[in-house]
């Protein structure tokens, strides 16, 4: 199973058990220690699946979990806390949690819940990344506050790099993907690249290996 998993948490133990667990599924890792580094990440790239804490060192993971339900929800939420009484669980469901894991739990059961949100994933209507924003139903793009124009190629090249953000894309991946071929040699890729970058989007050159948002 593939997917990314943010955790925000400021026990280093249970950062350590649940990072081991989730890598050995295969599944990319990244843990935050207050809600103010874990926002910052987010503005930036969406997980698939966040592990919230309710007690924080800077903050309440009940006022978290509402951020990133107004602002990303297409973001999986599973609450991870010590609050374990019934009315604590209702809160953080009412909230828009799609799960509640009470403290201590099992790294497997964990893991299993995880793996179920990602099954039930679906690819979101609205993408955002730093600066861009993607709507998939209206093929709208914005860079900043400017909407730009893309042709039905280039929004799907750029759909494609904004669902895989922060990864090395291979050119023969971006083709087979966008375009449907199954070769690479072709600079079709390179002048789509280069038009989304004189729109304002950047997009790096990983030389040898393709390119990366």
């Amino acid at each position: 199973m593939e997917g990314t998993v943010y955790l925000l948490e400021d026990d280093k133990s249970i950062c350590g058990l649940v990072k081991v667990a989730l890598e050995m599924h295969g599944l990319q890792f990244e843990s935050f220690d207050t809600a103010k580094s874990f926002t910052e990440a987010l503005a930036k790239q969406q997980p698939d699946v966040a592990l919230i804490d309710i007690m924080l060192p800077d903050g309440n993971g009940l006022d978290v979990l509402a951020l990133v339900k107004s602002k990303y929800p297409a973001v999986s939420c599973v609450m991870l806390s010590a609050l374990t009484k019934e009315e604590d669980k209702v809160t953080g469901l009412n909230l828009g949690a799609d799960d509640y894991i009470g403290k201590p739990f099992s790294v497997l059961e964990l893991t299993a819940r995880i793996n179920a949100r990602l099954r039930g994933r679906a690819r979101p209507s609205v993408l955002v990344c730093g600066d861009v924003t993607l709507d998939a139903d209206t093929m709208a793009c914005t860079v900043g506050d400017t909407a730009v124009s893309l042709n039905r190629k280039e929004f799907e090249l750029l759909r494609f790099l904004m669902l895989n953000s922060g990864k090395v894309l291979s050119r023969d991946r971006l083709l087979t993907e966008v375009w449907g071929y199954d070769v690479g040699e072709t600079r079709t890729l390179d002048s789509h690249i280069a038009r989304l970058r004189k729109l304002g989007i950047k997009i790096d050159t990983v030389f040898g290996v393709g390119y990366r948002l």
